[in-house]
């Protein structure tokens, strides 16, 4: 029988080289399992333990340990001197320091024997009181017990990627629901976490690895007719409809990273129109200084707001004007430095400087916008001031300028009456909500700028698939095999054992 390295001929260099490709990525570990299929331990792993629940007094924390010696840390501590407690379940036991076996507290305790535990190894969970004379008092109990050391940061997530507990991009989406601010965001990182995006990716790969598989194969035996006829053009198909549809996931308009990292919202107009006093009626305080001299915001003025559910990044900027002030001028020139990085801007504008007559408005109004935005695709027009109007004339402006071709949203109010701000907010909920679309329903969409930077990557290399597939099957090859990587870093998992694998299951070589 012919050694694997033989038998495989180029496949085993495409897999070996699979692996070294990857050298210059994040190290991914190439996961080993035991016999019953539970990821084996690292032999020399040590033991850690950390509050896992939030800092500051509280009515119960939880103090997790993970690592062989778990199970020593709940006898030295719970006083379990022969058996351990049933796993998975809560007793209520005296949480003693092992040094002085004083008394530090009495609190639940429950035991994970590996695998079945978060990290994939044995792990217990101390349930305390939260006061922090007592966090402290097991913390430093814990840290007495030989073999156990305090984690770092992310340790047990990075013990639970690495147990094949978690992939890449559920350990981020578990990053994203911990600081989830608003609804949506947490909506999204929960299904992210529940592995639906990862389960895409992964599809995408194992068609991948596949189609590599098939072309190496073709590429070594197809000269000794142990190949069947038509791998290849099964291979181009499959190839074709991965690069569409990957090239479709890149056309999301950044929805899901808009909607992790908040959307920019930018207020911007000439000067006195009332950019300060609206961004102090959405955020509801007096954020910005409002006074009536032209010129009071110099700088870019921020806040974070909760948006029906959906993040915001709302900033005040300087009035757009010239202007012979140094500082002044440097305000303009930041303002409209943020213009050009918003998602959306908000153009607010003086009712009172509008023509008197309502059919010249719109005209007007395109002139300003054009003067405020180089792209005016994404924007709303905020008529403010709408109460120094009379009635008749602001019920016809705001007639005369609904859907009106070539001008946004218009949207007429009064930061000083209030007038208009419900429909206001509408409009802009509205606004937001399609600039990030909705989290529960559609495919799932990108949340990382790693993501995209490895899929866009990804989608070039089945490119030159495409491009050397007639002239030149080993460049062609090349191309699946950077796509394959190129996946199998968003997902975390790179290997060249999987492709064997898929070598050994499709094909019958040599039986």
């Amino acid at each position: 029988m012919l050694p694997l390295r033989s038998v495989c001929g180029g496949i085993w260099r495409a897999a070996v080289h699979t692996v070294r490709t990857s050298r210059g990525a994040p190290p991914y570990r190439l996961l080993s399992s035991t016999c019953d299929g539970a990821p084996a331990a690292l032999a020399d792993a040590d033991t850690i333990f950390a509050l896992s629940s939030g800092h500051g007094r509280c009515g119960v924390a939880v103090v997790r340990v993970s690592g062989p010696a778990s199970a020593t840390a709940l006898r030295c501590m719970a006083g379990f001197t022969q058996r351990l407690p049933p796993p998975r379940t809560a007793l209520l036991r005296s949480i003693t320091d092992p040094r002085s076996t004083e008394v530090l507290d009495r609190g639940l305790v429950l035991w994970f024997p590996a695998p079945r535990s978060f990290s994939g190894e044995d792990s217990v969970e101390f349930h305390i009181h939260g006061g922090p004379a007592v966090i402290t008092a097991v913390l430093q109990a814990l840290g007495s017990v030989p073999g156990l050391r305090p984690a770092e940061a992310g340790e047990f997530t990075r013990r639970a990627f690495q147990a094949g507990k978690l992939g890449l991009t559920e350990v981020e989406g578990l990053g994203d629901l911990i600081h989830a601010e608003t609804e949506a965001q947490r909506r999204q990182a929960l299904r992210q976490m529940s592995g639906e995006l990862g389960r895409l990716y992964q599809d995408w790969s194992d068609r991948l690895k596949r189609c590599l598989a098939h072309v190496e194969a073709f590429i070594d035996f197809s000269e000794d007719e142990l190949i069947e006829d038509g791998v290849l053009n099964r291979v181009d198909v499959s190839v074709r409809d991965l690069q569409a549809e990957i090239e479709r996931h890149l056309k999301d308009e950044r929805r899901g990273e808009r909607l992790r990292g908040g959307v920019q919202v930018v207020i911007a107009g000439a000067t006195n129109a009332g950019k300060s006093s609206l961004l102090n009626k959405l955020c509801q305080r007096p954020a910005a200084i409002v006074s009536p001299i032209a010129g009071t915001t110099r700088d870019v003025v921020e806040t974070a707001l909760d948006l029906g559910g959906f993040p915001v990044l709302l900033s005040d900027t300087a009035g757009l004007r010239d202007s012979s002030d140094l500082v002044e001028r440097e305000g303009v020139r930041r303002a409209l430095e943020r213009v050009e990085q918003a998602d959306l801007t908000l153009v607010v504008v003086d009712s009172a400087h509008l023509p008197s007559e309502v059919d010249r408005a719109a005209a007007f109004l395109r002139e300003h916008l054009s003067s405020v935005l180089p792209d005016t695709g994404r924007c709303l027009l905020v008529l403010n001031k709408a109460d120094l109007l009379p009635e008749k004339q602001r019920q016809k402006l705001d007639m005369e300028l609904r859907g009106v071709s070539g001008l946004p949203a218009v949207c007429l109010i009064s930061c000083q009456t209030n007038e208009g701000l419900k429909d206001f907010l509408t409009v802009l909920h509205s606004s937001v909500k399609t600039l990030c679309g909705d989290p529960l329903f559609g495919a799932p969409t990108l949340t990382q700028a790693r993501h995209r930077a490895h899929l866009q990557r990804c989608a070039a290399a089945l490119a030159q698939y495409q491009r050397y597939r007639d002239t030149d099957l080993a460049l062609a090859a090349e191309g699946v095999r950077v796509a394959v990587t190129s996946l199998g870093r968003i997902t975390g998992r790179v290997g060249a054992e999987e492709i064997l694998d898929i070598i050994f299951k499709d094909f019958c070589i040599g039986k």
